[in-house]
């Protein structure tokens, strides 16, 4: 049985009968609404570090390494001030790339927290304790100048 309350749809009239009716008698016509513009996407780096500054990340360090491996072309070393801190730095990072469309290879050491990597292809960053960190010194053992041979190719 048919809802007697209900109002019955009315029929759309065509554009001609709606122009010679007088303005007021129109019914608004719906635009289509003006979307932000959008946002250019970020590069890796910048999401990188803005997870590192979010997350109030230590002494962080970017080091190009283009010249010494065809693995990765930039690492990024910071340190965390517990192993929970490391851990929530490295989730972030994590996180952050996969909003913004960036898949990580691989994420190892999570477990014990005290160096976690975070494998993003063209940018690795090592979330280290300040001991650890110390200890390993990855910013002597990656921070060499290119040689002169290879500048010349470049």
């Amino acid at each position: 049985m048919p809802n007697p309350f209900r109002k019955k749809p009315t029929r759309a009239k065509p554009e001609a009968e709606l122009s010679a009716l007088p303005r007021k008698g129109r019914a608004k016509t719906t635009t289509a609404k003006r979307s932000k513009p959008k946002k250019l996407p970020k590069s890796l780096e910048q999401i990188v570090a803005a997870a590192l500054q979010d997350l109030k990340a230590d002494n962080v360090h970017s080091l190009d390494v283009r010249h010494l491996t065809t693995v990765t072309d930039t690492m990024v070393i910071a340190s965390g001030r517990s192993d929970r801190h490391v851990r929530a730095i490295a989730g972030a990072i994590v996180e952050q790339a996969k909003k913004a469309g960036y898949r990580p290879l691989g994420v190892e050491g999570e477990r014990s927290g005290e160096w976690v990597l975070v494998d993003l292809a063209d940018l690795v960053v090592h979330v280290m304790l300040p001991r650890v960190r110390e200890f390993y010194n990855l910013e002597k053992l990656w921070d060499m100048p290119a040689r002169a041979e290879d500048a010349e190719r470049a």
